[in-house]
Formats: structure tokens, sequence, C-alpha cells
């Protein structure tokens, strides 16, 4: 990793987009301490002294900017929301999956609607949290005064939005999950000092803490195995002449991934979870709010239990999704057979895509209960070991999950300048 970076860092078109991004980062760290206006920090200070589990995902994933109540207190979590729906529509709606087939017109197209669904669901969610969570924060509960909050709210989930798209464009790639990423790192300091705080005052014991190394470790490991592994289906293509030339006859392969949709499960799965968080701003006095504190918290009795176990169902269920929409054994089967191309033992055609959907489902069902597995194994060993910390196992699911996409985009344009150079 180390030497790809340094290599980058020569190429001046590579360095100056990799300075884009750390100049984007700054952005979004700046603007994750400008406080809302209109609160009362005291008020604020005193409402997390006791900071719920269910609250831990907005506050990690925000870079601590909920807890603080900054204008990108909501994060880029309105725009996950929106993904998900419209990915959901696409399938269940013919005109949308029309829509995305058309290419990159159509791309264009769902992402526009995306943007639109990310502003509904943040005034929503601004909303939500502004009359529920934060009601007592605020110095003025008038219309004018709230309308502010919520407006500023949306205004930093909206330009989060368009900073992920400028890093995406102009900046190394992969800007949404960047940003993710740039909160989730920059909690790590903070839980590093408070859990030495809470060593040296005797609440957490040096044993516990060694544990809850060797399982981050265990997961950095897994991560990465999960995320390089890769099973290559071998593929010949038929000799043919044309002409007085002989084209073909090389062997290639078929690179199936054993976690085709990289953090996307875990994000998605997360980001629905939360789903009844939201609905408890609007209704915290109550047998509803009770109740997802009981059943649904990942700190509850015996909420832990059934939360890890919709967890782990819900990435399950989202890496079979995305993989089925990123990867179609139809479609590649048939571009083989039209190049001439086909799996030796198996016949071109269906059985060739019917033995790539066979084995990419297999793969898939690896990764997924793997993925599950390391993603709520986490949580069982803190609440075992008593050891609270931010920077838990899926923060590291997804911080390495990024790490390693990024590293691999950097790679690609590293290769893609080579070949530039090679042909001038």
């Amino acid at each position: 990793m180390l030497s790809t970076l340094k290599n980058a860092w020569k190429i001046p078109d590579l360095r100056k987009r990799i300075l884009y991004t750390l100049m984007m980062f700054a952005v979004f760290r700046l603007g994750a301490n400008i406080p809302v206006p209109g609160v009362d920090k005291t008020i604020l200070e005193n409402m997390f002294t006791g900071e719920g589990g269910l609250l831990s995902f907005f506050n990690f994933i925000s870079g601590g900017a909920f807890k603080q109540f900054t204008i990108f207190a909501l994060s880029i979590s309105p725009y996950i929301t929106s993904s998900i729906i419209m990915n959901l529509l696409t399938i269940a709606i013919p005109s949308l999956e029309a829509l995305a087939k058309e290419g990159e017109e159509g791309r264009k197209k769902i992402a526009q609607y995306t943007r639109y669904g990310t502003v509904v669901l943040a005034i929503i969610q601004a909303i939500g949290i502004s009359l529920g969570f934060y009601r007592q924060a605020l110095i003025s509960t008038d219309f004018w005064s709230v309308s502010v909050v919520v407006i500023t709210l949306t205004a930093g989930t909206a330009f989060l939005m368009w900073l992920g798209e400028q890093i995406t464009e102009k900046g190394i790639g992969n800007g949404i999950s960047l940003i993710i990423f740039a909160g989730i790192i920059s909690r790590l300091p903070i839980g590093i000092y408070q859990t030495f705080q809470k060593m040296e005052a005797g609440e957490v014991n040096f044993i516990s803490i060694i544990i809850f190394c060797i399982v981050a470790i265990l997961i950095i490991a897994g991560v990465i195995a999960i995320q390089q592994g890769t099973r290559k289906i071998p593929v010949q293509y038929a000799k043919r002449v044309v002409g007085r030339k002989m084209y073909g006859g090389h062997s290639t392969h078929i690179p199936l991934k054993v976690n085709q949709s990289g953090v996307i499960p875990v994000i998605f799965a997360m980001s629905l979870l939360q789903f009844p968080l939201t609905l408890t701003y609007f209704f915290q006095e109550g047998g509803f709010a009770n109740f997802v504190n009981r059943f649904l918290s990942p700190t509850g009795n015996p909420g832990v239990w059934i939360y890890n176990i919709l967890y782990a169902l819900l990435i399950i269920f989202f890496t079979y999704f995305y993989t089925a929409i990123t990867f179609n054994p139809i479609e590649v089967a048939g571009n083989m057979k039209q190049n001439g191309g086909f799996i030796p033992g198996i016949r071109p055609g269906r059985p060739t895509s019917e033995y790539l959907q066979k084995t990419l489902n297999r793969l898939t069902i690896a990764g997924a209960v793997f993925l599950a597995g390391i993603a709520i194994l986490p949580t069982l060993v803190l609440n075992l070991t008593n050891l609270q910390i931010s920077f838990g196992g899926t923060a590291l699911l997804i911080a390495i999950g990024v790490a390693l996409e990024t590293m691999k985009q950097i790679e690609a344009q590293m290769v893609m300048r080579h070949y530039q150079g090679f042909l001038k």
C-alpha cells in the first residue's frame, strides 16, 4: 500500500487528485465542527453524558458531528437510504429497469432521482431529530427557529453528497465511501484516548483491551482475505481463421470474487436497522420508543441478540442483492458465446450461465456468512468484556474495505497512465 502511494505521488496527475481528495477531507472535518445555529451547548453536552448504542452508528459515520449537532450531523446516511430505495425500485419498476439499461444517460437520470430522494429524506430526518431528540437543546422552538435548523441540516447533507461526487470525479474516486471512511478514522484517536482513560480509572482492565486488539487484528486479516479472495473460472477461446490470419486460441479466466459487493451490504444493513431510531425521534415517549430501546437496540436486553441476528440476515440479503446487480451470468455467457469462448467441459450458452450462477452462489454465501460473522463478533465480545469503544467491528469492516477499494482504484489509474505512455 505504501509503495503504491509512493509511486502514485510521483505521477503529477495522480498527485493532484490525491491532494484534492485530502483538501475535501479537510472541508468535511471543518464542517463537522461548525455548530447548528440556535442550539444551547450546555444542554447539548448534558444530553450525551451516556451515549446509547442506537446512536453510535450516526455518530461514528458522521465523525462525531451527530453528537456535537453540527451542520453535518445527518452525514451521508439519507443518501445511503435513498440509494437502497432506488436500487429496490429499479428491480420492481420496469420503467426504471429500462432506464438503468440505457447506459450512461440512464445512470445519470437514476442518480438525479437518488439526489432528490436524499433531499426529501434529509428534510424528514432533520425535522425528526430537531423536534424529537434535540428539542430540549434548541433555544427556541418556534417555526422560524426550527426551520433554520432543518434547512441547515438538509443543506449539510446535500453539500456532503456534492462533496462525494466531486471526490469521485476530480479526486481518487469512490467519494461517498471515502467520506464515511474519513468520519470513521477521525473517531479512532478519541476512542483510543477514552479507552486509556477508562483503564486508568479502573473501568476497563488490560486483558479486555488485549482481547479487543486480537479480535481487531483477526477482523482485519479476515476482511482482507475475503476482499482479495477470487475464484478464477478458466475460459478458452476457439481458433478461427479470418482471411490469411488466425485469431483466438488463447486462454484466460473470469475472476469471481468471494465478496463481489464489498462493504456495501454492511452499510445498507446498518442504515435499515437505524430506521426505527429515526421514528423514535417523533415518538420519544411511549410504548414504541420503549420497544425499540429494548428489542432493537444493540445495548438492550434481549435487543442485543435480536439486533445482531437481524444485522447478520440483512448483510447476507444485501450481499446477494448487490451481487445480482453487479454481475449478470446470462450476459457474461452470451458475450463469451458471441466471441467464441467457452469454459472447458461446459457447453456455451445456457449451461455456461447456469454454471456461473451456481459457482457465484456458492462463493457469495461463503463471503456473506463470513462478512456477517465478523460484523457481529466484536459486538458480542464488547458485551462479554464490558469494553466500550466507538471503533468497533463494523467500523473496521467499512474502513478496511474502503481502503482496499481505494488502493485498487489508484493502481488502476497508474496502469492506465502507463499505457498512455506506451502509446506515446
